[in-house]
């Protein structure tokens, strides 16, 4: 049952966290230096944690309840990650010149919603599984 919806969802995530950061940049400092996810070490460990554990919610179709843990756990992971961006960038913002924040700090919000879509599509086939079970 890989052709599910939130299967479409997860890819995105794994896709938009695995790759995309590291072509997209996250801020620029005040030299005018671009800085990637490959230049910050604990933020491109976490943008491969997203995208792995995306990709092993894919392969737990079977187990739908362990499927809604595992994407909380990533959408918690988000929090924590676009935390550091907003902590990253009130930092940023108190140097004598002014820095520029990039488009990459929005990954982690575009990865929560899509794994909220997903919740919700995960939460729609249990519910339907349930109510058949009910008809037995």
């Amino acid at each position: 049952m890989i052709q599910r919806i939130q299967t479409v969802y997860l890819v995105l995530v794994a896709l938009i966290s695995g790759i995309l950061p590291f072509f997209v940049n996250l801020w620029s400092d005040a030299r005018g230096e671009e800085i990637y996810a490959k230049n910050e070490v604990l933020v491109s460990i976490i943008f491969y944690v997203i995208g792995a554990l995306a990709l092993w919610t894919v392969f737990l179709y079977k187990k739908r309840k362990n499927q809604f843990v595992i994407n909380r756990l990533n959408i918690i992971l988000n929090l924590f990650l676009l935390g550091l961006f907003v902590y990253r960038s009130l930092n940023l913002s108190g140097e004598t010149s002014v820095s520029e924040k990039g488009i990459g700090m929005l990954i982690p919000v575009f990865s929560i919603v899509f794994l909220t879509l997903a919740n919700r599509a995960i939460k729609k086939d249990e519910d339907l599984v349930k109510s058949v079970d009910r008809l037995r």
